[in-house]
């Protein structure tokens, strides 16, 4: 099974249709960008004509919706022989999906379902993911999910769960810290302990998105601006991980590809302070 090296792409951008023909003709400032995976899994058309043509132009990543590594439901081997030979053309840098189960009885939810924080639950998403990870021949980025609900039967918290899955199956984390603000506000605990939780050495990339916030709750919507308090998670986890691929996602009410781009130099800009007032300090990262 193929292993991914220490390897940063710098800042990126999810590549929506909105931008197809800008990105290709204008060829923005972008470093990188990352495709659903399941919006190209088709047997040509546009959508795959401008992946790619953007391929020749940008490194991709590619990030999976439809999964369902936690399901009881067997993985679907369909789906992984499409996803494999859409991998098999693009050649992505890498390739993610999430830390939930989205599908029961051969029903698809269309959510991201958390999961239980149990042994069982545990040992079952590590089996999966092994068998994804051995079907696809390479290493996985498991992401986290936002929570709105929790399991009575839940036995640790989110991170200690999520890290062991990552240790065990010896895959690698999409840290989303977007997802991690908005499950601490929901569920009343420490964002920045969920940080210090996490093993520096399975982060390889970062989600910066927005959410729509209720007052009593916020639900993960991908259609605002990234707000002040996850910007200031994002230079936490500068802090503790060091410079990381990191992406702007914005699903809804999508704005212009300059309006994005700014956002992501706010990223950049975060990201190098926080890197250089730690090399005035002498600190290093594991």
């Amino acid at each position: 099974m193929e292993k991914h090296n220490d390897h940063n792409l710098g800042f990126g951008l999810g590549l929506r249709t909105d931008h197809f023909e800008e990105v290709l003709q204008g060829q923005p400032d972008v470093d990188w960008f990352e495709v659903i995976s399941e919006n190209f899994m088709v047997g040509g058309g546009k959508p795959l004509y401008y992946l790619q043509a953007i391929r020749e132009q940008y490194p991709i990543v590619m990030h999976g919706v439809s999964m369902s590594l936690g399901s009881t439901d067997p993985l679907d081997m369909d789906y992984l022989k499409r996803l494999k030979h859409l991998v098999d053309e693009v050649k992505p840098s890498w390739i993610s999906d999430h830390l939930c189960w989205s599908q029961l009885g051969g029903i698809n939810s269309h959510d991201l379902l958390p999961m239980p924080y149990t042994e069982e639950a545990l040992h079952h998403i590590v089996s999966n993911i092994r068998q994804a990870q051995d079907f696809l021949g390479q290493q996985m980025l498991i992401e986290n999910v936002s929570s709105y609900i929790s399991y009575s039967e839940s036995a640790m918290t989110e991170w200690e769960f999520y890290s062991a899955v990552v240790e065990e199956a010896d895959c690698l984390m999409l840290l989303d810290i977007n997802n991690i603000y908005v499950s601490a506000r929901n569920h009343h605990f420490d964002a920045e302990r969920y940080l210090k939780g996490i093993n520096p050495k399975r982060v390889r990339q970062m989600h910066l998105a927005g959410h729509s916030d209720y007052g009593d709750y916020i639900i993960d919507t991908h259609d605002h601006p990234v707000v002040d308090s996850v910007w200031q998670l994002y230079a936490k986890a500068i802090e503790r991980f060091g410079p990381v691929s990191t992406m702007i996602e914005r699903d809804d009410d999508i704005p212009a590809l300059d309006e994005l781009i700014a956002e992501l130099d706010q990223a950049r800009a975060i990201s190098a302070r926080v890197l250089a007032g730690e090399k005035k300090a002498g600190v290093a990262h594991g």
